[in-house]
């Protein structure tokens, strides 16, 4: 995949004409990482902005008894970069970073895309819908850590990330929502007495979406 072909994969970029892309290739560059490779690491200070173009990010931090406290993924056509401000040319990590497969990302000089971009006003929109991406991502994790219970958890990742939930191991799914894999088979079993979600050869199939929402949100939407 070339630099050009890769910025027209992301939606970020999908208004931009070919004079447009070309100017902003001038000062960008892809990398292939491999599975289990770092981005980067919590406190590391980037000057690129980056974007997810293909594979999948693990996003995470350790306690002070050095564990690893899963906080979410980030698929592929996505920002990755954490912004906490546009007048800066630094852009501060506030997390640490992997890779749970092999990845292709593109990396963007940020001081130059501000010259030729934003202070033209162009893609501030994007940016900004990028940025209430993330924010929204933030409050899910705050309400998956501080205010659901272990059944919330559960249903929460069925309805927002079934893919992945099904992709992994069991005791995987539990390390992510912070739960043990005997309570995570608990709720398994009660949402399927309750005919809210099948189980087939280990794979979540979901029966009520309706209730299932419910149980994270409060009330049926």
């Amino acid at each position: 995949m070339t630099l050009q072909s890769s910025i027209k994969t992301l939606d970020f970029f999908k208004n931009l004409d070919d004079n447009q892309i070309e100017l902003l290739s001038d000062f960008s560059h892809i990398s292939k990482y491999d599975k289990d490779a770092i981005l980067f690491y919590e406190t590391d200070i980037k000057n690129h902005l980056l974007f997810l173009v293909n594979g999948l990010i693990k996003i995470y931090k350790y306690d002070k008894f050095d564990n690893e406290i899963f906080l979410y993924h980030i698929y592929p056509n996505s920002l990755i970069s954490e912004l906490s401000s546009i007048t800066n040319s630094e852009i501060y990590c506030f997390s640490n970073a992997s890779f749970i497969e092999d990845s292709i990302v593109l990396s963007i000089d940020f001081l130059r895309f501000k010259e030729h971009f934003l202070d033209n006003n162009i893609l501030i929109k994007e940016l900004m819908n990028s940025l209430l991406n993330k924010n929204h991502q933030l409050q899910s994790l705050v309400n998956r850590e501080l205010v659901f219970d272990a059944t919330a958890k559960v249903a929460y990742m069925l309805v927002q990330d079934l893919k992945m939930f099904n992709n992994l191991k069991r005791q995987e799914v539990s390390f992510m929502l912070h739960i043990q894999p005997e309570t995570l088979s608990r709720v398994l079993k009660k949402l399927s007495r309750d005919e809210i979600i099948d189980i087939e050869n280990q794979e979540v199939i979901i029966k009520d979406q309706i209730a299932l929402n419910s149980i994270f949100t409060g009330v049926a939407i």
